[in-house]
């Protein structure tokens, strides 16, 4: 697995906890050191190791540091790239959700060994929907949560977003129900960065 999702939990504990928690983790973790190459293939297992002794360190419920993880990635500033890059999936929240299966084979575009989730998208009716996330991170469903609820907020869109159930085939399942698609006015998102500066 690259080293791209480490190094975003690295980043992730960092800027929300500072350095010393980061230290703290990795020494709990066991790590050989104390940064990760994003470009460099390591072990799944080392990732669950981090998320495992960062649950220890900072005494939260593993779910809840990995909802944090995927809000982080769309909300935080230091990622703004990474918003941009979901944005261009939809000019509002459902044709971002209809985007989501195609997200993979975007971001290999860009890396083509970058590992994200497999997505499938469930239309229930209704405004509502279920979205099986797959991949070698154990918990990797808990990350769509937060980063699917950032992203509700980023377009202004009012919808319940909860961790589902984990099925027998090892996917884990997100369940988006839509309450209001104008909740409030969103954040600004054009299609041409600014080049002012």
């Amino acid at each position: 697995m690259l080293g791209i999702i480490n190094r975003a939990f690295e980043s992730f504990v960092r800027d929300t906890y500072g350095a010393a928690t980061w230290a703290g983790i990795v020494l709990q973790a066991g790590l050989a050191e104390d940064h990760f190459e994003c470009l460099m293939r390591y072990d799944p297992a080392l990732c669950e190791d981090v998320i495992t002794a960062a649950a220890h360190v900072l005494a939260r419920p593993r779910d809840t540091v990995l909802e944090d993880l995927g809000t982080y990635l769309v909300s935080h500033q230091n990622l703004e790239q990474l918003r941009r890059l979901l944005r261009f999936g939809g000019v509002d929240f459902v044709d971002f959700l209809n985007s989501l299966e195609d997200l993979p084979a975007r971001g290999r575009l860009a890396l083509p060994d970058l590992d994200l989730p497999h997505l499938v998208l469930h239309d229930r009716g209704l405004g509502i929907y279920h979205l099986q996330c797959r991949m070698q991170i154990a918990g990797i469903g808990h990350i769509v949560v937060g980063l699917l609820r950032a992203m509700a907020d980023d377009y202004g869109v009012l919808a319940l977003i909860d961790f589902g159930q984990s099925l027998p085939n090892g996917a884990e399942t997100v369940v988006i129900q839509l309450l209001d698609h104008r909740h409030s006015k969103g954040r600004r998102f054009d299609l041409a960065a600014s080049m002012a500066g």
